[in-house]
């Protein structure tokens, strides 16, 4: 059957059912053998410019080819060379022969596959920081809109004082605002590798030019620039530092960190039926049972989240066993590290991004369940007001104390033995000693009397600290997110 080969060997789900198109093509072997060629072009402009024997006719040459790749070729010359930089050489040798002479002179593999990477590293980065901008711009306006909605607060997940829906959401929006700038730093911290040799001193260079130093200087210097980075690392070995893919990935997995903790809490509130991430109309829960309503988009954060996080570990280990100016099994885990941990946090925070803001954008509030949960249990947490209301009635403390500490009981054995609902407040009002301050009742169990200043801390932070980190991205805010299930 046509195309069956494909479903004869494994695919990683993460380009064949979640990843944006961008974020896979940018790890992609035609982005990535392209990006070889424009620097070698790049090379031999530079080359050219400062003095060596290279022709304008050997430039335009490259530059017609630039995307002309024969991977048949490629996959050859590899097979035979066992050497991928060499393969790729012969094979734009082959299609530019009379650029073939300067074709990649004076560089290491290392020129291509390192300052590839880093290109790579910084285009995703400018894939994903929209989305988590986009991510955030959902989140706070979901957090305006609930400001004050009050909600009960949790702690060790047992009922605690009350918060605002808003306020919540500002919780999750103070990590991810972490996130951002985050993500952000680690990107503007990229330098070019540059041009720099086999072991980093850029003696091919030095000779090439004749001993030079400004010229070989200049060469880094122009082709950084024309790589669009501002700054290249002034000393590396062979490679550029294996640090820098810490750097870039401990920020994604510090991002999946926030994203597990956003979505569990969504679950944790679906199950309350308090909150609940948006549901197809003809979507189904449970096979078995027609009534669920299971978060699975928070769900599959989640599970994503958690690869993401692990997958921290690779470059850490890659980073601890570099022996001098390089060792080969750098070489062996690299082509580990570039093909699956450092493509594979991309393309995992890609489609976290991507889901969560699906989830961001179609949260639903059930506001009278929100109300229920507090009426069960604000009565248990208003008696310390109702002890200040009967002092200021001119009433005995400690004897109020008491009162209530009884009344308290009685109705916590209605609601853990009995499975009846909180009737605190009914036996305050049925007791004649409260009385003096029946009328104030209403008042004092009011909720918002309760959230402190949870709506102005909503408002503050959205205005000073959110709204301002999201300026650079607003003319990439209006795309909407259609969610493949």
């Amino acid at each position: 059957m046509e195309g069956a080969d494909e479903f004869m060997k494994y695919r990683s789900p993460l380009v064949s059912r979640y990843a944006s198109k961008e974020m896979a093509y940018n790890f992609s072997d035609r982005k990535k053998f392209t990006t070889w060629r424009k620097l070698w072009i790049y090379l031999a402009k530079a080359e050219k410019a400062l003095g060596l024997p290279i022709t304008d006719a050997q430039v335009l040459e490259m530059e017609s080819h630039e995307k002309d790749i024969d991977f048949a070729m490629a996959a050859d010359e590899e097979r035979k060379l066992r050497h991928d930089v060499m393969a790729h050489v012969h094979t734009f040798a082959h299609c530019c022969p009379t650029a073939a002479p300067i074709i990649h002179l004076g560089a290491t593999s290392c020129y291509v596959g390192d300052n590839t990477d880093l290109i790579m590293l910084r285009d995703g980065f400018d894939i994903l920081l929209p989305k988590l901008a986009r991510v955030i711009d959902r989140l706070a306006n979901f957090a305006e809109k609930y400001a004050d909605l009050p909600t009960l607060g949790f702690t060790h997940y047992q009922p605690a004082q009350l918060t605002t829906v808003g306020k919540r959401a500002c919780l999750w929006l103070q990590d991810l605002a972490m996130d951002m700038r985050n993500l952000q730093r680690a990107r503007d911290d990229l330098r070019f590798r540059g041009v720099k040799g086999t072991t980093g001193t850029q003696a091919s260079f030095l000779q090439l030019f004749q001993g030079d130093h400004d010229k070989v200087e200049e060469l880094d210097r122009m082709v950084t620039e024309m790589a669009g980075f501002k700054k290249a690392y002034l000393v590396t070995g062979q490679t550029y530092s294996r640090k820098v893919d810490v750097d870039c990935l401990s920020s994604l997995a510090s991002l999946g960190a926030t994203v597990h903790k956003i979505c569990t809490d969504i679950r944790l509130l679906a199950n309350l039926k308090e909150i609940e991430e948006p549901f197809e109309k003809e979507q189904i829960g449970s096979s078995a049972m027609p009534y669920k309503r299971n978060p699975m988009r928070a769900e599959r954060c989640c599970s994503l989240a958690r690869h993401l996080v692990a997958l921290m570990s690779d470059p850490l280990q890659t980073a601890s066993v570099q022996w001098l100016e390089r060792t080969l099994d750098d070489s062996a885990n690299r082509s580990c590290s570039l093909r699956i941990s450092l493509p594979e946090s991309f393309l995992t925070a890609d489609i976290i991004l991507s889901t969560l803001q699906n989830i961001t954008e179609g949260l639903v509030v059930y506001p009278k369940v929100i109300e229920r949960h507090i009426r069960h249990e604000l009565p248990f947490m208003a008696t310390e007001n109702i002890i200040m209301a009967m002092v200021k009635a001119g009433g005995n403390r400690q004897d109020c104390h008491e009162k209530i500490r009884v009344l308290s009981q009685e109705a916590a054995a209605v609601v853990k033995q009995e499975g009846g609902d909180n009737d605190l407040l009914a036996r305050v009002q049925g007791d004649p000693y409260f009385a003096p301050i029946l009328g104030q009742l209403d008042t004092i169990l009011d909720p918002k009397t309760f959230i402190g200043r949870a709506p102005q801390q909503v408002s503050r932070f959205l205005s000073e600290e959110v709204r301002p980190q999201l300026e650079p991205y607003k003319a990439k805010m209006d795309v909407k997110i259609e969610l493949e299930l």
